[in-house]
């Protein structure tokens, strides 16, 4: 793999590599902007996440199977009087309206008309100034067309009324996060080019360094783009939350990869009068870590394949197909970039031959001294300050309301939580429980199980929703005391699904119970989570370990990177978590998070151990194991502490998205990365070297 890299890097630093590559990058660009179409026309809010073994899963399907119009995407109407109550017969004249409409995929609405006036009361809330109608749109729908069809009725409703309608529920949700993701979108790209270039401004001082890797940013962002519209044209859904960190992590990658690459070319100038001389022999030394941090990352994408959650599933082979545009353009395109401009690329601090190649002075000299002489001391406090941040996990807990993480202002949370303010909190999603078995079931059986089903644990009422299969299958509804996305609610809800065989036997019956619904379905999300949380952790520990065994050509040294990436993972998960409820008053997070904070950070946490400690083998070649740690600090600290600057920042920027999960996530992997930057790049890893590595003489390391 060396040489077949330093092969490719060695053609691609001529000048005809040169401008062969250019030229190749800047057409593939082309015909892409032209002929593919964009990830963005194929972009959804929702990706089926759990398996199709699941309960929740398996429940649902019969229920669907069973009970005709159960199916398509559920929604609910909140109306509210602008006045201080309104009658039936408002709501009845304004839902008229609505079905006269003929309103695009409106499968399913209730016929308010025929209602005796006791069931039509359970539609309103007590103070009489709130009413809430179920409905259903065709599963064939895509979210942009029930979008449509939920303005309409938007339309319907102000024109024949005055009342105020909020559509909340999935198709509520599901359009609302389509609108917020279409506009957050530029606001992330633009956020994020503004911030990068205006720290690498700060940081070199240089025009030109501040533009290049950008301008390398942006033919990969529209070739990953295009590549990525194309396995949407053939099937693949794409979550725009998924996209939306796509853009952050190809950003960050690319920027990364480039400053490495100028850093040593920089250097490498001060030896060699020729750039493209001088290109060839820093991509000699960087072309495999930076080519082979770009394949950890992709290798941690690429685990994702084996989680059982879609969520999970759905981020490997968008990012992977990002990560081998990006591992292409970081041997590439940046070379050949900083080839073409060469030593103007650095104006106006124009590297010349026999320059310093570090001073003395330099902050990350003195440190690197520092480490060096004390080592025991410096990973002790290091190592006391990891622990202490990583004892706040112990604090850690789960929110599973998705109305939660959303904008308070926006329209599907606001008629939630109108509802959670005016009905019982149980009521705003009720659990369905089927009953299913060979023999018809009596009357008196019914209401043996429906009285067993009313004394679990947290239900307030069990109603029958209706019977099938001539009496062999039995609908309830569930409703529970408190919300149907509290903990206490998922737990009862647990319970009753594993002991359902013997709530059967008690009710002295013989046949199934199958749980489905909100409630049920956050049950077998928990699970499948917490399983995949344990077997990706695991998984990619192994695989990145393996690698950084080929790479470094031993077994010690990646004993000391993985293990203090995973010390520096649960210290950033727990200091986030403190500094999150600190500053932002967020006391809990997603279920999700702690998964893709675990991929991210190890996986471009590693990248900075890697640079530090191929330049500490290339190093060793010639020094002893004091000297080598000394230099390899001293000589990596200024590039890997700005990517790392720019890195963090660069994730931080998710913290302007509108969904809560997303900026806890930015927010973590920000801290996360500072840490490995600053902590664990900086002093604890050469600390530990210093400590753990022995010293041989340098005859024989020769």
């Amino acid at each position: 793999m060396s040489k077949m890299l330093q092969a490719i890097t060695d053609k691609i630093t001529t000048k005809k590599g040169m401008w062969i590559t250019l030229a190749t990058w800047l057409v593939i660009t082309i015909v892409l902007a032209v002929f593919a179409p964009n990830a963005k026309d194929y972009e959804v809010s929702r990706i089926d996440s759990l398996p199709e073994d699941a309960q929740s899963v398996i429940a649902q399907s019969k229920v669907d199977e069973y009970f005709e119009g159960s199916s398509g995407t559920p929604g609910i109407l909140v109306f509210q009087s602008n006045d201080e109550q309104f009658e039936f017969q408002d709501l009845v004249d304004v839902f008229t309206h609505i079905e006269n409409a003929d309103i695009l995929g409106v499968e399913q609405v209730v016929p308010l008309s025929g209602l005796p006036p006791q069931a039509a009361a359970g539609f309103f809330s007590e103070d009489q100034t709130t009413a809430l109608l179920p409905i259903v749109f065709d599963e064939s729908l895509e979210t942009k067309e029930i979008r449509t069809s939920k303005d309409e009725i938007l339309k319907v409703v102000e024109e024949y009324s005055n009342l105020t309608l909020y559509v909340t529920g999935p198709a509520g949700i599901a359009t609302d996060s389509l609108d917020l993701f279409s506009r957050a979108d530029l606001v992330l790209i633009l956020s994020t080019v503004g911030l990068i270039l205006i720290l690498l401004i700060v940081i070199y001082r240089s025009p030109l360094l501040a533009l290049i890797p950008l301008l390398a940013a942006v033919f990969v962002y529209e070739v990953v783009m295009k590549s990525l519209g194309i396995l949407g044209s053939a099937g693949l859904d794409l979550s725009n939350q998924t996209i939306s960190i796509m853009s952050i992590l190809l950003f960050a990658a690319v920027i990364d990869y480039s400053l490495f690459v100028f850093s040593r070319f920089r250097e490498e100038l001060k030896n060699y009068e020729n750039k493209y001389d001088a290109m060839r022999a820093a991509m000699k030394e960087v072309g495999m870590p930076v080519f082979f941090s770009g394949g950890t990352v992709l290798a941690a994408m690429l685990v994702l394949f084996f989680a059982d959650l879609g969520d999970y599933q759905n981020f490997a082979p968008t990012f992977a197909t990002t990560m081998v545009i990006i591992m292409a353009a970081s041997i590439t395109l940046v070379p050949a970039l900083f080839t073409l401009f060469g030593r103007k690329s650095f104006w106006p601090k124009v590297p010349k031959v026999g320059d310093d190649k570090v001073k003395d002075n330099s902050i990350w000299s003195k440190i690197g001294r520092m480490v060096v002489k004390k080592p025991g001391l410096y990973v002790s406090i290091v190592g006391l300050i990891l622990l202490v941040s990583a004892a706040n996990l112990f604090n850690l807990t789960y929110e599973f309301d998705t109305m939660k993480s959303f904008p308070e202002d926006m329209p599907s949370r606001q008629g939630y939580e109108i509802l959670e303010d005016k009905f019982a909190k149980g009521e705003l999603a009720p659990s369905t429980v089927l009953f299913e078995r060979k023999q018809p079931v009596t009357q008196e059986e019914q209401e043996s199980l429906r009285n067993e089903l009313l004394e679990q644990d947290l239900v307030s009422e069990v109603r029958v929703n209706g019977t099938a299969d001539e009496n062999r299958v039995l609908n309830f509804s569930l409703t529970f005391e408190e919300g149907p996305y509290d903990v206490k609610t998922i737990d009862a809800i647990e319970n009753m699904i594993n002991k359902a065989d013997t709530i059967v036997a008690d009710a002295d019956l013989d046949g199934d119970l199958y749980f489905a619904g909100e409630t049920a379905t956050k049950v077998d999300d928990r699970a499948t989570n917490n399983r995949d949380v344990i077997l990706i952790v695991i998984l990619e520990t192994i695989l990145i370990f393996g690698l950084l065994i080929v790479l470094t050509k031993s077994v010690k040294m990646p004993i000391y990177m993985m293990g203090t990436i995973l010390v520096s993972f649960l210290s950033a998960l727990g200091l986030g978590m403190f500094l999150t409820n600190l500053f932002f008053d967020i006391d809990t997070i997603a279920n999700r998070v702690p998964l893709y904070a675990f991929v991210f950070l190890v996986a471009l946490g590693i990248d900075y151990n890697i640079m530090l400690v191929s330049r500490f083998q290339e190093e060793r070649r010639n020094h002893s194991v004091k000297e080598a740690v000394e230099i390899a600090v001293a000589k990596t600290g200024g590039v890997i502490s700005s990517a790392g600057i720019i890195l963090a920042a660069t994730f931080a920027v998710l913290m302007t998205q509108p969904v809560q999960l997303l900026f806890v996530f930015g927010f973590i992997v920000a801290v996360g990365i500072l840490l490995d930057t600053f902590l664990i790049r900086g002093v604890l890893l050469p600390g530990l070297i210093v400590l753990l590595e022995k010293d041989k003489a340098v005859s024989k390391e020769n």
